[in-house]
């Protein structure tokens, strides 16, 4: 299992923000933006309204319960972030061996610090989908 499947079926939400042609058209300063937005969804305890805006396919992996559970759980511990820095943004492309994860992905990558863990940083990667529709859609998230 490739890298882009583990953080699809560790944490699968998504709701759309952006829309371009392709990867490479997507500004890194948009997606950058973009991915904090998620982000600060889930500071928010807004994680249900990011699944609620899901495509189909990451609906269908987790139900909204679950996936609503599994964000809390790993977030509880760590506390309220205090610093968030961005410090990288990854495309791929995911063939079509399962159609429902086949297309264009970009994950940017944040190295925050949290009030439980203020020793250490921990990595958060967001991951967006283009979909059909050419909108660029919420497709993970995995902290690391």
């Amino acid at each position: 299992m490739n890298r882009i499947h583990r953080i699809l079926l560790a944490a699968i939400l998504l709701c759309g923000w952006l829309t371009f042609a392709s990867a490479q058209d997507a500004e890194p300063s948009d997606l950058v933006r973009g991915g904090l937005q998620a982000i600060q969804m889930i500071d928010q305890n807004k994680t249900g309204e990011l699944w609620d805006g899901a495509t189909a396919a990451a609906r269908k992996r987790v139900t909204r319960v679950d996936f609503v559970s599994q964000v809390a759980k790993a977030r509880a511990p760590l506390g309220a972030a205090q610093q968030r820095t961005w410090v990288a943004i990854n495309r791929q492309v995911v063939g079509d061996g399962d159609p429902d994860l086949a297309g264009q992905y970009v994950s940017i990558e944040y190295e925050t610090r949290f009030a439980n863990k203020v020793d250490a940083t921990v990595r958060e990667l967001v991951t967006f989908q283009l979909g059909t529709d050419r909108v660029w859609r919420f497709s993970g998230y995995v902290l690391r």
